[in-house]
């Protein structure tokens, strides 16, 4: 199968006008590769752009090895140590799924290879 991923968001309140988040940036807030891992990044989209988080969760796993939990949970943690704030829904080429976040919560929603579907907001 094939690897896709869509984002959308509803904006940072109050913006300033013409201010671009990391949503619709491929390789920060969005980004799929059918080799490794296809996500959707929310939160402080400055860090998210400058991070480039999708595809540094990608070079993490494609070049150092790494599985899709440590490579997404390593990214997040360390936006965390520099000030950003937020999280990404992520699923590999095995279906295996990765939602971390370092904010107090963050909405997702995942259907897992049994095909239940899952909720949350907090952790």
């Amino acid at each position: 199968g094939h690897l896709a991923a869509a984002t959308s968001t509803g904006g940072m309140t109050a913006k300033t006008p013409g201010r671009v988040g990391d949503s619709p940036v491929i390789g920060a807030g969005t980004w799929a590769d059918d080799e490794t891992v296809a996500l959707s990044a929310t939160g402080h989209g400055e860090y998210f752009i400058r991070w480039a988080v999708g595809h540094e969760v990608d070079a993490r796993m494609r070049w150092a090895g790494q599985s899709l939990n440590e490579a997404a949970g390593a990214v997040v943690r360390e936006l965390g140590e520099i000030g950003g704030s937020g999280g990404l829904v992520a699923v590999d080429r095995k279906g295996n799924v990765s939602l971390p976040f370092n904010s107090p919560g963050m909405y997702r929603a995942w259907c897992g290879l049994d095909g239940e579907i899952n909720t949350g907001i907090y952790r």
